[in-house]
């Protein structure tokens, strides 16, 4: 069941495969995905609709069950976990903060209220107790007693990370949190997650279509075709300028793109470079010059 996690992995996902099946159609969502994020990370997964990302989120939440492959979260091998095992998992290892706030807050509750229901502690003094500090962890005591019709999007997001932080998860997961509010609430938020990662070393995933947030991250994956296609890793010099509001983070390189190798030597040459080559076939011409790899249409 456990893998051997000396290597400070929290998700390891090695030839990852979902398959979908209906009456009619058979749907591959993820197909052979190869991914590792260390514990303490703090990443963005990015892609376009249908690239497999939610599908990826789902299957590290327990929320899905992978079809083939391997998938390994906090040394827990996803696969052999049965019913029992998995409702376990889902309650204290992963916390899961979604972009629809229905689907994260009850709304004849307080913030107080919601932020405790979740919770496995046995006294209700303690639940209060641990459910304030999240409360001012997020920046939210002041609406301790406020309802949902009584916040804003954003507030209403920061009440859910607080209730995905409830139980102490090791690795907290964000289905595009700042999909439905402005940027400078999507700021506050992206500075609440670098806060939780860097004070409490919490492991944290973000899918994300926000552009201008997935640049402020320092490892941001994206996927094409249900398939690791590139990373992009911050520059060390932007890294101690996160919070700098001079830089213009849709216009500056502020990370470095790469290509990601598979275990079979393959890499997904972007769509727009094939374009730009015109190709109308599927061979190309590698060559070696200088030690750079030349590719060109036959």
């Amino acid at each position: 069941m456990e893998m051997n996690n000396t290597d400070n992995n929290m998700v390891v996902c090695d030839n990852l495969v979902k398959i979908y099946k209906t009456k009619d159609i058979e749907v591959l969502a993820l197909q052979g995905l190869e991914l590792t994020i260390k514990a303490g990370e703090l990443t963005a997964i990015i892609g376009t609709s249908g690239s497999g990302k939610s599908t990826f989120l789902n299957m590290i939440g327990g929320l899905d069950r992978p079809s083939a492959g391997k998938l390994y979260v906090d040394g827990k091998d996803l696969f052999k976990l049965n019913e029992k095992e998995l409702v376990e998992y889902k309650r204290s290892t992963v916390g899961f903060v979604w972009q629809n706030n229905a689907r994260n807050l009850f709304p004849y509750l307080t913030s107080l209220e919601n932020v405790m229901t979740p919770m496995l502690f046995t006294k209700e003094k303690e639940k209060r107790e641990r459910a304030l500090q999240l409360l001012d962890l997020v920046g939210m005591s002041h609406k301790k007693n406020s309802r949902l019709n009584q916040m804003s999007g954003g507030e209403q997001q920061r009440i859910a990370i607080a209730i995905a932080l409830s139980n102490n998860p090791k690795l907290l997961l964000a289905d595009e949190p700042t999909g439905s509010v402005d940027s400078k609430t999507a700021d506050y938020l992206l500075n609440i997650f670098r806060k939780l990662n860097e004070e409490l070393g919490l492991t944290i995933i973000i899918v994300t279509h926000d552009n201008s947030l997935s640049k402020k991250v320092n490892r941001v994956v994206a996927l094409r075709d249900g398939k690791t296609s590139s990373e992009r890793i911050m520059k060390t010099d932007y890294i101690s300028r996160l919070k700098d509001i001079n830089i213009d983070w849709l216009e500056e390189e502020t990370q470095e793109e790469y290509a990601v190798l598979d275990k079979s030597g393959r890499i997904q040459i972007p769509r727009d470079i094939l374009n730009a080559l015109e190709m109308d076939g599927n061979k190309v011409k590698l060559e070696l010059v200088d030690g750079k790899i030349i590719i060109e249409k036959p």
